[in-house]
C-alpha cells in the first residue's frame, strides 16, 4: 500500500541541503516522488511500505546530519 510521509525537520540551513536530502530519500528502495519544502522544514515522501517505511527515512535524513522532530505517516 502506498503511503505518505511527512517528516519535520528542525531546521534546513541552505539550498544545497534541499538537493542532498532528495537525493538521499530518492535513493531508498520503495521512495517514489520526494519533495524538500525548504521554508516549511518538511520532507514529503511517496513510499510503498511493503518495501520501506517512515522510521527508515527518518534515519537516511538523520545520518546526513539533520534532526527530524515530527513524522506523519497518511495513506494514500
Amino acid at each position: 500500500m502506498n503511503k505518505k510521509v511527512i517528516l519535520q525537520l528542525d531546521a534546513l540551513t541552505c539550498p544545497s541541503c534541499l538537493t542532498k536530502i532528495e537525493t538521499a530519500v530518492k535513493a531508498e528502495p520503495g521512495v517514489g516522488e520526494v519533495k524538500v519544502l525548504f521554508n516549511a522544514g518538511k520532507v514529503k515522501a511517496e513510499i510503498d511500505d511493503t518495501q520501506t517505511n517512515a522510521d527508515k527515512l527518518s534515519d537516511v535524513v538523520t545520518k546526513l546530519g539533520y534532526e527530524v522532530e515530527k513524522i506523519k505517516v497518511k495513506d494514500l
